[in-house]
């Protein structure tokens, strides 16, 4: 699970969650790993369980560079759900440089689309696979944003944010459908939508 090793070092990996849910932001991880000492057991975020998604998230935070990139809902509805993943993907790069001091040498990116931006860079379908960096950063990406979604879960407890994390459950739909939707919620999505018409 190596594609680090033709590119210039350091070697930035960038990952996303959260596109597709109807609550909450997107997140995305810009994560540079250590020359020695990466954890074992990094893989794709959704092969792991939140137990094994929470050490590893510790531990790349102990011993990575990260940087993080969160894009909230109501700027979703505004550039649309790519877009605004593109910009936490660049938001995230510029906290890396920015809190790290380095700049990358290459830029590897979970997908098949790029954001605009001048550093040297790679799109990689299934990066998540193929990577260790990219695989780490959707460890990272992914954790952040679950953690996001259970605290906010707290204040909004109709829509069974602590399991569903924003995702498009049965629980969900029926309480968007009987409380309509909340201010985390992403208007420009369909069941959202049409749920703030029939409320």
């Amino acid at each position: 699970m190596r594609h680090e090793k033709l590119c210039l070092a350091p070697v930035v990996g960038v990952d996303e969650a959260g596109r597709g849910p109807l609550a909450g932001p997107v997140v995305a991880a810009a994560v540079i790993l250590p020359a020695k000492g990466v954890p074992r057991g990094i893989d794709d975020s959704k092969k792991l369980s939140p137990a094994e998604r929470a050490r590893l998230h510790d531990r790349l935070r102990d011993c990575a560079m990260v940087g993080i990139g969160i894009v909230e809902a109501d700027e979703i509805d505004t550039l649309n759900i790519f877009w605004a993943t593109m910009k936490a993907m660049t938001l995230a790069v510029e906290a890396l440089i920015r809190d790290g001091g380095c700049m990358p040498g290459h830029v590897l990116v979970d997908g098949n689309r790029l954001p605009r931006w001048d550093h040297p860079a790679t799109a990689i379908i299934s990066g998540d696979a193929i990577s260790l960096s990219i695989a780490a950063a959707s460890i990272v990406a992914k954790h952040t944003r679950d953690t996001i979604m259970i605290a906010h879960a707290e204040s909004h407890p109709h829509y069974g944010w602590h399991s569903n994390k924003g995702y498009g459950s049965r629980t969900h739909l029926d309480a968007l459908r009987q409380y309509g939707p909340s201010p985390l919620h992403r208007r420009s999505f369909a069941p959202v939508a049409q749920a703030w018409l029939d409320f």
